[in-house]
């Protein structure tokens, strides 16, 4: 045939600290207690894609992964002895073989708890040959599945992809006594055809029977599981097995640990102060290993959904390194260990990628604040932006949408009776910035941060989601002018509506501000105007030498020459969104688009927006890896700039060893090769083919000059009519929609 310790809070922040200090040190020797860089551990394989144990997710470990990514199998015994490697002592979810034996169903006691479900000590290895491995846990992609994965035995683990480490877990010893059946003797039978370099278990009697009796290379390692579970072989309690780590070390060499044993996470899932576990195993000369890392899942808020960050805290944080990773991307590890420790943050480079902020840090906090802006720089970013609004009153406002139900609370407040439908702006129901004016904004509502995945439940920040102050036009320009940055970007949309309907001249207010502001007269920070309307740039080329960026908010897959030539007359740089750079079906990508290389040719940069660290918004071919995103765009694709609601994770990357190796790049930070995956999944599971996406045509581009503003002093002086220029809502709207709002909040 073919897985007191609790520091105190002065500790805590001492961590804290080290963490933002550590890179600016040389490098240093690694904080484990060899030494030596911390072990990954590839669970299962790449069993965060591909279906755990199967051949295809330990031939893309190694393949994808550092070189001495060590493999894990869950060790479990067939009727007839042998050891194959299976993720579950029940077979439903992860094979098929409720398809074969649809009475195979049966019922055991596994430590004391009774499973019901399909068991492998029921069948021969005969019998399992035609049971495939499938994925188990829904969440991920199955489209895999359909492809026919044997289950593999720890000797064919070892002879297939020869690992340059083996781990075996055995975790329910006891569980096969019932059967007369000993994996002592299938462990020491094993370990003299096949190099095993690491034995775990739960049960300190199971590791104690091996003691002597195996390698001397090889580790024997206690695995912890829930403080209050009970060791089924000594009767104790895990938690109590935790103080005691000088018993432990009677029989073991190194401990595995959930990763919350290290840094707990708060019932509302912020990281809590590290323990002194790390620092214990070590100096009872234990190694410990960290369990449970996935991309794929809600990380502690502090991460900002940047699997990456989280692998650093646990091995570059100034104050411990644990000696290990169990790990379902063996991917992201690999990155932090090769390419991103020690690395010296205090350098901003402002070349190539750009960093352009998405309103400002908005990841973090509610977009375009004050602390959005301010992460924005602290994270790095070259440049910040502002999405220009308009209040009632006249005043150029920075706000990601001109409906004030996307940003704030207006639907919590008196001003929610006032919402209604603009069908020249959105076809929704909101209340929009025109509506009040600035005092009435500033002084009855609240920022709200963006949550564009909570169906997934996975949301930003939420102890700070109604945080920071709104900000003007002339807040912005002042708060940016003596940063670090390379520039501003200065975003004009509904233009022609303003001047049509509100009597207000947005490129005239704009340059205004600017101009009030002396960004008309420094150099040090260059200007961008971005904008989807070619008639605003046009304005703007007329008016100003400001740099111009064209937004393209569709997807293409090239541009036309007709309508390149358009562009190359009132833009210098074109944004894009990342579908067309990298088109998606069903989250796979699937080719590679000119667009980028045709614009570039015609002497235009091209930035892809917008980037995000939450895993539901990348293609599988990421690996739910934000930095891997961001190298198939810089790296891959060649694009000169990249807007994200994450600075602080393009920063890092910026910053990585790896960063300019050429043909000596680990493999690991090789860029994704778009529809890679996508062909390797079985023709049945193949999704349905997508048509092709248009080209950007002369007519998509052109448009009339801007109409003039209906009041010539609308700059200055608001229009009265503002207000009266709103549809009639009708009542029962009004009322439903202001209801499902506040649901929603």
């Amino acid at each position: 045939m073919g897985s007191g310790r609790v520091c105190s809070a002065v500790a805590f922040l001492l961590l804290l600290y080290h963490l933002g200090v550590a890179a600016a040190q040389g490098a240093s020797s690694w904080k484990t207690l060899s030494g030596k860089a911390p072990a990954i551990i590839a669970k299962g394989g790449f069993s965060g894609l591909f279906p755990d144990s199967s051949e295809f997710a330990y031939q893309f470990a190694m393949i994808a992964s550092s070189p001495d990514t060590v493999l894990y199998c869950d060790v479990r015994l067939t009727k007839d002895g042998l050891g194959v490697c299976l993720p579950d002592i029940k077979m439903d979810n992860c094979t098929n073989i409720a398809d074969f034996y649809a009475e195979g169903k049966k019922s055991y006691l596994v430590n004391g708890e009774l499973m019901t479900g399909w068991f492998s000590v029921d069948y021969n290895g005969t019998e399992l040959s035609q049971v495939s491995l499938k994925q188990a846990i829904y969440s991920r992609t199955f489209r895999f599945d359909p492809s026919f994965f044997p289950l593999l035995a720890v000797e064919d683990v070892a002879s297939k992809f020869n690992p340059p480490g083996m781990w075996l877990n055995v975790q329910h010893d006891s569980f096969y006594s019932q059967f007369n059946m000993s994996m002592r003797k299938y462990i020491l039978s094993v370990s003299k055809r096949v190099i095993v370099d690491y034995i775990s278990s739960p049960e300190a009697s199971f590791l104690t029977s091996l003691s002597g009796r195996i390698s001397n290379t090889t580790k024997l390692v206690y695995r912890f599981l829930d403080e209050t579970a009970l060791d089924p072989s000594t009767n104790l309690t895990y938690g109590s097995m935790l103080t005691n780590l000088t018993l432990v070390k009677t029989f073991a060499s190194g401990i595995l640990v959930p990763k919350t044993y290290i840094w707990p996470v708060s019932p509302d899932n912020y990281l809590l102060p590290y323990t002194s576990i790390v620092d214990d195993a070590h100096k009872a000369g234990l190694e410990i290993y960290a369990a449970d890392f996935a991309n794929d899942v809600k990380l502690s808020y502090n991460y900002s959904y940047d699997p990456l960050a989280e692998s650093l805290s646990f091995i570059d944080n100034g104050a411990f390194s644990v000696d290990g990773m169990l790990t379902d991307f063996p991917v992201t590890p690999s990155e932090a260990i090769g390419c991103f420790t020690n690395l010296n943050r205090s350098n901003t480079d402002h070349g190539k990628p750009l960093i352009i902020s998405h309103n400002g840090a908005s990841g973090d906090y509610p977009g375009c604040t004050d602390l959005a802006y301010q992460k924005a720089v602290d994270d790095g970013a070259d440049v910040i932006d502002c999405p220009v609004q308009v209040t009632k009153d006249g005043i150029p406002v920075c706000m990601g949408s001109i409906n004030l139900m996307d940003g704030t609370t207006v639907a919590k407040s008196p001003f929610a009776s006032q919402i209604a439908v603009m069908k020249n702006i959105q076809s929704v129901l909101g209340v929009f910035t025109f509506n009040l004016t600035w005092d009435e904004i500033v002084n009855n509502l609240q920022p709200k941060i963006s949550t564009p995945f909570s169906t997934f439940t996975l949301d930003r920040n939420p102890r700070y989601m109604n945080a920071g102050n709104f900000m003007r036009l002339s807040d912005f320009l002042k708060f940016s002018k003596n940063k670090d940055l390379s520039g501003i970007m200065i975003i004009v949309e509904y233009a022609a509506f303003m001047a049509e309907e509100l009597g207000f001249d947005m490129v005239d207010a704009v340059i205004k501000t600017l101009d009030d502001s002396g960004y008309n007269n420094q150099t040090s920070q260059k200007v961008m105007i971005q904008s989807t309307n070619s008639s605003v740039l046009v304005k703007f080329k007329e008016q100003t030498k400001y740099d111009l960026v064209y937004m393209v908010n569709e997807d293409i897959r090239d541009v036309a020459p007709s309508s390149l030539d358009d562009i190359k007359t009132f833009a210098d740089a074109v944004s894009v969104e990342t579908a067309s750079v990298f088109p998606e079906n069903h989250q796979f990508t699937t080719y590679p688009t000119d667009l980028v290389q045709s614009l570039q040719t015609a002497g235009l940069s091209v930035y892809a927006y917008a980037l995000m660290n939450e895993f539901v918004s990348q293609p599988y071919d990421f690996f739910s890896d934000a930095t891997a995103q961001i190298n198939a765009y810089v790296r891959g694709m060649g694009v000169d700039g990249l807007i994200t609601d994450y600075p602080a994770t393009t920063r890092r990357y910026k910053s990585n060893a790896c960063m300019n190796m050429g043909k000596k790049t680990p493999s690991f930070m090789a860029p994704a090769r778009p529809g890679d995956l996508l062909q390797i999944i079985s023709k049945p599971a193949q999704p349905p083919a997508l048509a092709p996406m248009p080209l950007l045509t002369e007519s998509d581009v052109s448009e009339p000059p801007l109409p003039a503003a209906r009041l010539n002093n609308a700059s200055t002086a608001p229009a009265p009519s503002f207000a009266c220029k709103m549809q009639t809502p009708i009542p029962i709207l009004v009322t439903l929609a202001t209801l499902c709002a506040c649901v929603l909040l």
